[in-house]
């Protein structure tokens, strides 16, 4: 059509879909999840193929969870100055660059640098996903929805991970567990281009505190080193590590508290349901964390099986949070409220656990994993979308960013710190039972039900620490 003479053009408006962005968050988001996970049964073909000690296989896990655990406040952060789409979609593009050299790699050196670089491009990405969210569905009936499906698919991707791990690397080989993020990440890289609303962000002369940043930074990625790392050293080496990290914690926070454009409102933290949704995280992911790899450890070691067994096994709990969290969740927190509705959540989480301290050396998938294992799914599915919701609902929407950030740095810290206790636990354990003469399928059994029982305690202190930190009049 010719456009007629003296009269303005102009560029249509362009109406963004709220729930197609959505969905473009969550792939985003299931993407650097797998990757969380996906290795730990790929682990055994790492090691015989790369020639891993055993110390230096742990480095496949720590050389991601390092710069993803101490980069996401600061990702955060600065997805609120530059923008949360430019934040989100530069962290897709490393994280998928990255996933391609891991699966390219022939050496030791290259694999860890590369998992490295995928944990900078995950930590880019995660940050700024749920201030996103919140800022698309700002109803609180829809906001709940949207809520439950983000963590829908963030859980369900966990357990998901161990199965594919197991899938890939038998039908393949472990290069594959990488590898299959490159058409993931380029198809959510042009969908987020072209879905996600441009966001203009508050501008990098607003907040760009590089001295806070570094001393955050720093003292983050400290911590996750000295959790991941804690069974390789001596306790003096540890509580040194330990000390330095505590220093830096006091020195950012000092930084904070005197800094004309701070990075970290401490204000924030004046939040109790921030705060206290943040702690009971830490707690919840430590259970959840070190049963998913316990758990993937007891049937493999103890049970006898395979990649693909142990990965198949684990399937229901994925189907299950997914079809909990997308049909009841939002619901069931409209109307008992989170609060409730996230006690009832712990509660179940504790009772899986419970049942799980006592796996045996002849149990049956059936009747030992099984049963606690849809204990568990059904009780994060319920927790999770609740606590989400309440940790968001305690930041202003200026600092949504910077919360979303620090949500998901807590989740980190609660993994690794999960990982860390129960395992060297469980080590522990079945090594002083050896020592005695203990036959090693029956010492490492009693190492994991050591394991389990400890996951029970930490997740009843979630429970108590919720019941005492969350209650508001309004629930």
């Amino acid at each position: 059509m010719t456009a007629i003479v003296g009269s303005p053009t102009r560029t249509p408006h362009r109406t963004y879909s709220r729930w197609a962005s959505l969905v473009v968050l969550c792939a985003g988001t299931l993407m650097t999840i797998l990757d969380g996970n996906i290795v730990t049964v790929a682990m055994p073909a790492i090691q015989s193929d790369l020639g891993f000690s055993g110390p230096g296989l742990a480095w496949v896990v720590n050389a991601y969870l390092i710069p993803f655990g101490g980069l996401l406040l600061l990702a955060g952060r600065l997805g609120d100055l530059v923008g949360r789409k430019r934040m989100f979609t530069a962290g897709l593009a490393v994280f998928t660059a990255a996933s391609v050299l891991c699966g390219v790699a022939t050496e030791q050196g290259v694999l860890i640098a590369a998992r490295a670089l995928q944990g900078v491009g995950g930590a880019m990405t995660s940050a700024v996903v749920l201030g996103m969210l919140v800022a698309l569905f700002p109803e609180p009936h829809e906001q709940a929805r949207a809520i439950a499906v983000f963590s829908a698919v963030g859980a369900a991707g966990g357990a998901l991970g161990t199965f594919l791990g197991g899938a890939l690397t038998e039908a393949l080989n472990w290069h594959w567990i990488f590898l299959i993020n490159l058409p993931i990440g380029i198809l959510a890289w042009l969908a987020a281009l072209r879905v996600l609303e441009p966001d203009r962000g508050a501008g990098l002369g607003r907040g760009a505190d590089y001295p806070g940043a570094a001393l955050v930074t720093g003292a983050l990625m400290l911590t996750v080193y000295v959790i991941v790392g804690a069974g390789e050293r001596d306790l003096t080496a540890t509580l040194l590590l330990a000390a330095l990290a505590l220093a830096l914690f006091v020195a950012f926070t000092l930084r904070q508290a005197w800094a004309a454009r701070p990075l970290l409102r401490l204000r924030l933290f004046g939040s109790r349901l921030l705060s206290g949704a943040n702690a009971v995280q830490i707690l919840m992911i430590a259970t959840m964390y070190g049963f998913q790899f316990i758990g993937a450890l007891y049937l493999q070691r103890v049970l006898g099986y395979g990649e693909l067994l142990t990965g198949t096994a684990f399937l229901p709990a994925p189907i299950a949070i997914g079809v909990l969290m997308l049909g009841l969740s939002a619901r069931t927190v409209g109307r008992y409220g989170a609060y409730r509705v996230l006690l009832a959540g712990l509660v179940l989480i504790v009772a899986g656990m419970a049942l799980l301290s006592r796996a045996p050396v002849d149990g049956s998938y059936l009747t030992d994993v099984l049963p606690p294992l849809l204990l568990l799914a059904t009780g994060f599915a319920a927790a999770m979308p609740a606590l989400t919701g309440l940790a968001m609902s305690g930041a202003r929407e200026e600092d949504t960013g910077l919360a979303s950030g620090l949500f998901n740095t807590t989740q980190v810290v609660g993994g690794s710190l999960g990982l860390a206790v129960l395992s060297v636990l469980a080590a522990s354990r079945t090594e002083g039972l050896r020592e005695r003469g203990t036959e090693l399928v029956a010492a490492t059994a009693a190492g994991y039900q050591l394991a389990f029982q400890v996951g029970m305690l930490i997740a009843a202190g979630a429970l108590v620490l919720a019941a005492a930190a969350l209650r508001t009049r309004q629930n």
